[in-house]
C-alpha cells in the first residue's frame, strides 16, 4: 500500500530521515470464506454465492490466530468473498481483538444494515472497508447486482454514524476512470475517512477482464486527481487518507510531482520513498485464503506455499526454500526487462510480480502495467524482454481457484 497522505504531510512539514521501520511480522490479509452475495468483474477469489467445502473452522481460525499473534502479526485484514456472510465472523472478530490485532473488515457493504450494525460497532474493528466502483449504474455494473451501489452506499453510512473509521475502495479500469473526481467528492460529502484506489491486478476475474484495465494516460490522469486531491486536503488542515494500492509506481510518479512543484524537497522525498521500497508481497504483506493455504498476498491465489491445517504459518512464512518466497525476500529483487535498469527501483522495488507471472509465465520479467515511459524511468527503451515461458518452480493448486 502506497500512502500518498503521509507524503503529503511529508511535503507540508519535512521531518528528518530516520530508521527504517522493521514491522515485527507481515499484515494478514484472511479470506475466512470465499462466499459472496455479488459475482464482481475483478474478483481475485472467483467467488459466488455457493458454499466452498474444506474451509477453516472456528477453532482452526483460533488456532491459526494465536500462532500469528506468538509470530508478531500486528494487523489482521478479515475479508472474503464477503465476511460477513460467515455465521461465526463477530465471534472470530472479538478474538482477534481480545489478542490485541490492530482488526480491519473488508466488506461490498451489501450486508451492513441496522440488524447487524450494533454488533459491527461493538466488535471495535479498527477499519472498515467498503467497495464503491463507481457512482451507482457503473457500481452496479461492475458488481453485477441492481441495487448495489445504494445498499453499499447506506453501509457505508451506518459504519460511519455509529461511529468506526471507513473507507471507500476504488478500483481503477477504462470502464469507471472518468468517475474518480466524483467519488472523491461524494468521499468528501459523505465524510468518509479514507480512500483508497486499487490499480487492477490480473488474478482471478481480473486476470479474466485484464483488457478492461487503464492505459496509461488514463492511469496519470488518475494519479494527477488523487494527489492533487490530497494536496489540497492537506493545505486545508484535513487529515483524511488518501491511499493506493497494487502499482508500486505511483511512489515515483509522486516524486515526479514533487520535482515539479517543490524541487528543492525532491531529494529528501526520495530518499523517504526509497525507505517505504515499494512493492512488500512475501515480506510485510501475507494471505490465507478461506482453505487455510497461505500465499505470497492476495493476489498469488494459484500459489500455495503451504496449508495452516497441516503446518503453522509461524514455519510456512520464513521458509525460503521455495523460489518464490526466497525471489521475493531478497533485497533487491532480481527482476528483469524494464524493471530490473529503472532509475527508480528502489522506489517502487519491480512493482507487482503477479502481473508479470500471469503475462509472461515469468515472475521475475517486468511488471506490464507499469505507466511510466521508458524515458521517464531512465531505460534506453532497447531493454532486452524476458521470454515468455512458463516458470518452472510453479506450484498450482490442487482445486481450481
Amino acid at each position: 500500500m502506497f500512502r500518498l497522505s503521509q507524503f503529503m504531510h511529508e511535503i507540508a512539514d519535512p521531518q528528518p530521515l530516520g530508521a527504517a521501520r522493521k514491522p515485527p511480522g507481515p499484515v494478514v490479509i484472511w479470506n475466512l470464506i470465499r462466499r459472496c452475495n455479488l459475482m464482481c468483474k475483478h474478483c481475485y477469489s472467483i467467488s459466488g454465492d455457493t458454499d466452498f467445502p474444506g474451509e477453516l473452522n472456528t477453532d482452526q481460525v483460533f488456532e491459526t490466530m494465536s500462532d500469528l499473534k506468538d509470530f508478531g502479526v500486528p494487523v489482521l485484514i478479515l475479508s472474503g468473498g464477503e465476511p460477513l456472510l460467515r455465521p461465526d465472523i463477530f465471534e472470530i472478530s472479538g478474538r482477534a481483538k481480545d489478542l490485541g490485532f490492530y482488526v480491519g473488515l473488508s466488506s461490498n457493504g451489501t450486508l451492513v444494515g441496522n440488524h447487524n450494525i450494533k454488533q459491527i460497532a461493538d466488535i471495535g474493528y479498527d477499519y472498515v472497508g467498503i467497495s464503491l466502483d463507481g457512482l451507482r449504474d457503473t457500481h452496479d455494473a461492475f458488481r453485477r447486482r441492481v441495487g448495489g451501489f445504494d445498499e453499499a452506499l447506506a453501509g457505508i453510512r451506518l459504519c460511519r454514524d455509529n461511529g468506526i473509521k471507513i473507507g471507500m475502495r476504488f478500483t481503477v479500469t477504462m470502464d469507471n476512470a472518468h468517475e474518480l473526481p466524483a467519488m472523491l467528492d461524494l468521499a468528501e460529502t459523505e465524510q468518509i475517512d479514507k480512500f483508497y484506489l486499487s490499480h487492477l491486478v490480473y488474478a482471478g476475474r481480473g486476470n479474466k477482464n485484464r483488457g478492461d484495465d487503464a492505459r496509461r494516460d488514463m492511469t496519470c490522469q488518475v494519479m494527477d486527481t488523487l494527489i492533487e486531491r490530497a494536496w489540497s486536503d492537506v493545505k486545508a488542515g484535513g487529515n483524511r487518507e488518501f491511499v493506493t494500492g497494487n502499482n508500486d509506481a505511483d511512489g515515483v510518479y509522486l516524486l515526479f510531482w514533487v520535482r515539479k512543484h517543490f524541487p528543492h524537497l525532491e531529494d529528501h522525498i526520495r530518499a523517504k520513498l526509497a525507505q517505504w521500497g515499494g512493492n512488500s508481497s512475501g515480506v510485510n504483506i501475507a494471505n490465507i485464503d478461506n482453505l487455510g493455504e497461505v500465499h505470497p498476498d492476495t493476489f498469488w491465489w494459484h500459489y500455495p506455499l503451504g496449508n495452516v491445517k497441516k503446518r503453522r504459518f509461524s514455519d510456512i512464512w520464513p521458509d525460503t526454500s521455495d523460489p518464490i518466497m526466497a525471489g521475493l525476500k531478497q533485497r533487491p529483487r532480481k527482476v528483469g526487462g524494464r524493471c530490473g535498469e529503472c532509475t527508480y527501483f528502489d522506489v517502487c522495488g519491480g512493482n507487482t510480480r503477479v502481473r508479470a507471472f500471469q503475462l509472461t509465465g515469468d515472475p521475475w520479467a517486468e511488471d506490464p502495467a507499469c505507466y511510466l515511459t521508458d524515458q521517464q524511468i531512465g531505460v534506453s527503451g532497447m531493454t532486452e524482454r524476458l521470454e515468455v515461458t512458463p516458470f518452472r518452480g510453479v506450484k498450482h493448486a490442487a482445486a481450481a481457484q
